[in-house]
C-alpha cells in the first residue's frame, strides 16, 4: 500500500554538500552541450536533417543541445502510433501504470540536480527556481499516481436497487496531446504527460521550442521507468504548423495546453471543428495565464506585502503565469509602500542564472527580449519610472545574454495597457485605489482570473476577497506564486482557462469518460 502523498522537499541549496553537488551538476551538463535529440514515435527514434536549437538564455552563443524537427508527415505518424498503443496500454491495469509513474519519481529525485541544471542552462532558472521545478514535478508524478489508482482502482459507491448490480467505473479516452510551456519545462511538462497517461491514455508531445532538451530528458526517465513503445510520442516542431495538425487530426481525442491565451482560443476553436472520419467531441484542457495581482490595504503588513509582491514579480524574471504584474494598493499607504517595493526591487541580483546567489537571470530568448522592452517604453508613457527601466546598463549584455533589470512603474491607470496586458516579464504595475472596494473593482478588472493576492489584516475584506476577488487561486498575507501539488491545486477563471485544476483530486479524471454498466441480477 502506498504512503499518504507528501510534496517533495526543496533542497537546501545553501549547504555546502548541496552546493558542490549543483555545482558538479552544472559542469557536467555543460559537457553535454550540442548533442542532437531524435523525434520518438512508437519507440523508433529518427533523426530529421532540419534541427531545432536551444540556446541559453544568459548566453546565446551557446546551444544547450539540438532536436529533430518533426515534418506534419511525422505529425500524422506520431498520433497514429499514440492511436495504436492506446488499444494495449488502456488494458494494463493501473496499479502497473501507476508504478511507472513512481519510478519515474524515484529516477527523478536521483538526478536532481542534473535536471535543475539543465534548465539553468537552458531557461535560466535560478538554482531556487530550478529546484522547485524538479519537485514540482516529482510531486506530480507521486500525486496523480495515487489519484489514477482512486478512480479507476476501486468500486466507487452507488445508491443500492434491489435486483440489480450497478457499477460506475472511469475510462480512458484515447490518443491525445500535450502542448507545454517553456517556463515550467519539467514540470508542467510532466504534469501534462502523465496524469493522462497514468489513466490509460496515450500522448504525442509537442514541446516548446525553447526547452525542447529538458523535455526529451523527461521522455527518456518515463522509457527508463517502463513505458513502452508508442505511449509518449516526442515530436518537436514549428509550434502553429505541428500543433495545427496535431490538435485537427480526427484520432485526436484530447488537447491538454497551458500557454498563451491566443493559441489556447486557437487551439479551442480548431479543436471545436469536426474533422472527417472523427468519432468524438475533443476534450480541451486549457491554461492561458493571467494578469495577477495583489491589494495591500491600510490594515496589512507593510513590509510582508513588499516582500511578497516583489518576489511575486521578479521570480523567475516574471515568467510566471501567476506573476504579480500589479499591485494595487490603497492611497493612504500608497507612498510608503512603493518606497519598499523600489528598495528590494533595487537588492535583487540579476546575473548568470549558474552562479549560485542570482536571483534573476535572462528572459528566455530576443523573441521575449524585445516584446518586454517594448512595455518598458510603454511604461515610460503609461505611468512614472520608480526602478529598473534600463536593459544596457551591465556587462551580463556583452555575451548577447537576454538580461531586463525588474522594472517597476507607479502611478498606472487601471485601464492602461500595462495594467491591462499580459507581459510575462520583469515589468510590475503599481495602481493606487482610494479604497478596500476601489481595489478590489480593480483587481477583477481584467479578462483574466488566474491568481491574486489580499495582504489586510482586517477580518470583514479578508471574508470579501473570499467572496468576490475572482480568480482561481487566491492567496491571503502571502505571494500569489508558489502554488504545491496537492496543496493549492491550480488553475483559473475566465481567459486563464477552464479551471482545470492541475494537482488536484479531479484532475486525472479529466483525462476520463465515466462509464455505468447496469446488471439484472
Amino acid at each position: 500500500m502506498l504512503p499518504e502523498f507528501r510534496n517533495e522537499p526543496f533542497g537546501d541549496l545553501a549547504a555546502a554538500e548541496r552546493r558542490a553537488t549543483m555545482q558538479r551538476a552544472l559542469r557536467t551538463v555543460a559537457g553535454q552541450f550540442g548533442a542532437t535529440y531524435p523525434l520518438i514515435i512508437n519507440g523508433e527514434h529518427i533523426t530529421t536533417e532540419e534541427r531545432i536549437a536551444s540556446l541559453n538564455p544568459a548566453d546565446p552563443k551557446k546551444v544547450v543541445g539540438y532536436t529533430s524537427k518533426a515534418s506534419v508527415e511525422h505529425a500524422a505518424r506520431a498520433i497514429e502510433a499514440a492511436h495504436a498503443a492506446f488499444a494495449s496500454w488502456r488494458r494494463v491495469p493501473v496499479e502497473a501504470r501507476a508504478r511507472v509513474l513512481l519510478r519515474a519519481a524515484a529516477l527523478m529525485r536521483r538526478r536532481k540536480e542534473e535536471l535543475a541544471a539543465w534548465m539553468v542552462y537552458e531557461v535560466s532558472k535560478s538554482w531556487v527556481e530550478a529546484d522547485a521545478d524538479v519537485a514540482e514535478a516529482i510531486d506530480f508524478c507521486e500525486y496523480y499516481a495515487r489519484q489514477a489508482l482512486r478512480l479507476q482502482g476501486g468500486a466507487h459507491p452507488l445508491v443500492p436497487w434491489a435486483g440489480e448490480s450497478n457499477t460506475l467505473c472511469y475510462l480512458p479516452l484515447g490518443a491525445g496531446v500535450a502542448i507545454p510551456p517553456w517556463n515550467f519545462p519539467l514540470a508542467i511538462t510532466t504534469g501534462l504527460v502523465v496524469a493522462p497517461v497514468v489513466a490509460g491514455n496515450t500522448i504525442v508531445l509537442k514541446p516548446a521550442s525553447a526547452a525542447p532538451v529538458i523535455a526529451a530528458k523527461l521522455v527518456t526517465i518515463l522509457e527508463e521507468a517502463g513505458l513502452p513503445p508508442g505511449v509518449v510520442n516526442y515530436l518537436p516542431g514549428a509550434g502553429g504548423t505541428i500543433g495545427d495538425v496535431l490538435v485537427d487530426h480526427p484520432l485526436t481525442r484530447f488537447i491538454g495546453f497551458t500557454g498563451s491565451m491566443e493559441v489556447g482560443l486557437r487551439i479551442c476553436e480548431r479543436a471545436s471543428v469536426r474533422q472527417p472520419g472523427q468519432l468524438w467531441l475533443k476534450r480541451t484542457i486549457l491554461e492561458m495565464g493571467g494578469k495577477d495581482g495583489i491589494v495591500v490595504d491600510e490594515t496589512a503588513d507593510l513590509e510582508a506585502a513588499a516582500a511578497g509582491i516583489v518576489a511575486a514579480a521578479f521570480g523567475f524574471q516574471g515568467q510566471k503565469c501567476s506573476a504579480c504584474s500589479r499591485a494595487i494598493i490603497v492611497e493612504s499607504v500608497y507612498d510608503t509602500l512603493v518606497e519598499r517595493i523600489v528598495e528590494r526591487t533595487q537588492a535583487l541580483k540579476l546575473g548568470n542564472p549558474a552562479e549560485p546567489h542570482t536571483f534573476m537571470g535572462a528572459v528566455v530568448d530576443k523573441a521575449a527580449f524585445d516584446k518586454i522592452t517594448n512595455y518598458m517604453i510603454i511604461g515610460q508613457a503609461e505611468g512614472r519610472l520608480v526602478a529598473g527601466g534600463e536593459v544596457v546598463d551591465h556587462d551580463l549584455l556583452s555575451d548577447g545574454g537576454y538580461f531586463i533589470n525588474p522594472t517597476v512603474f507607479a502611478e498606472i491607470d487601471p485601464e492602461a495597457r500595462l495594467a491591462q496586458e499580459e507581459i510575462f516579464g520583469p515589468v510590475l504595475s503599481i495602481i493606487k485605489a482610494d479604497d478596500f472596494e476601489h481595489a478590489l473593482a480593480i483587481a477583477n478588472n481584467t479578462q483574466y482570473g488566474l491568481t491574486g493576492a489580499l495582504f489586510s489584516t482586517d477580518l470583514s475584506r479578508i471574508e470579501r476577497a473570499y467572496a468576490d476577488f475572482h480568480v482561481g487561486n487566491l492567496y491571503i498575507n502571502r505571494k500569489c506564486t508558489g502554488a504545491l501539488v496537492g496543496v493549492q491545486p491550480f488553475g483559473g477563471f475566465n481567459m486563464s482557462g477552464t479551471d482545470s485544476k492541475a494537482g488536484g483530486p479531479d484532475y486525472v479524471a479529466l483525462f476520463t469518460q465515466a462509464k455505468v454498466i447496469s446488471e439484472k441480477l
